[in-house]
């Protein structure tokens, strides 16, 4: 026997908004690292040789 179960309206998050994305050719141009701060922090992404990207703090 089914139980129908209603549930109640979920609260709209930012997980509901639609992802932006960006071209790494975009975020990098002409270079092979690119800085990004943080909350205070500066991280590094870096391009690979093998054309992988790597993120450090």
């Amino acid at each position: 026997m089914q139980e129908n179960r209603l549930s109640a309206p979920r609260a709209r998050t930012a997980a509901d908004k639609p992802i932006e994305r960006i071209n790494s050719r975009d975020l990098f141009q002409q270079m092979r690292e690119v800085e990004i701060a943080h909350e205070g922090r500066i991280y590094r992404l870096r391009l690979t040789q093998l054309n992988k990207l790597i993120l450090t703090a």
